[in-house]
């Protein structure tokens, strides 16, 4: 099994700037498209949650970036999870392109922390990250390190 969760993606004209290569904000959005299907894929009581009164916050986002990517590129974006606690995670992604051959080039790095949430728009409270996510993520986290003896 992987330690990631992937979203595999092929860049259109409409994600690339005048001079050919993807727009910075297209990287946050696959941030976010790849964590909706995550939901979807193994989560999807949380997605039905959300339709009720659980909200999810985007509390920080940042992308570094590493090469250019342009149209029909193969982009593999391949999530894990970074850190939980009791009414956040987060998440760290990496960017990997794909060329023909099947050679990968990492070419961005992002992250992103989510809150969990309850309650009407004007008071909304934090809330537990729901046990099915949690159970979802486990195959994603961090692997414990080893205790020093020291």
């Amino acid at each position: 099994m992987a330690d990631h969760f992937e979203y595999r993606h092929v860049v259109g004209f409409e994600e690339t700037n005048l001079v050919g290569n993807v727009y910075y904000v297209n990287y946050l959005s696959w941030q976010g498209r790849c964590r909706e299907l995550f939901l979807r894929a193994h989560a999807p009581e949380v997605l039905a949650d959300i339709l009720g009164d659980l909200k999810l916050f985007t509390l920080k986002v940042d992308c570094e970036f590493f090469a250019e990517i342009s149209v029909f590129d193969e982009l593999s974006v391949r999530m894990r999870l970074a850190e939980l606690r009791q009414t956040q995670m987060e998440f760290t992604f990496d960017y990997v392109r794909i060329d023909a051959a099947g050679a990968e080039r990492l070419v961005a790095r992002g992250r992103q922390r989510v809150a969990f949430m309850r309650g009407p728009n004007t008071a909304t409270v934090p809330t537990p990250v729901p046990e099915a996510l949690v159970r979802a993520l486990k195959p994603y986290a961090p692997s414990p390190r080893p205790r020093s003896s020291v």
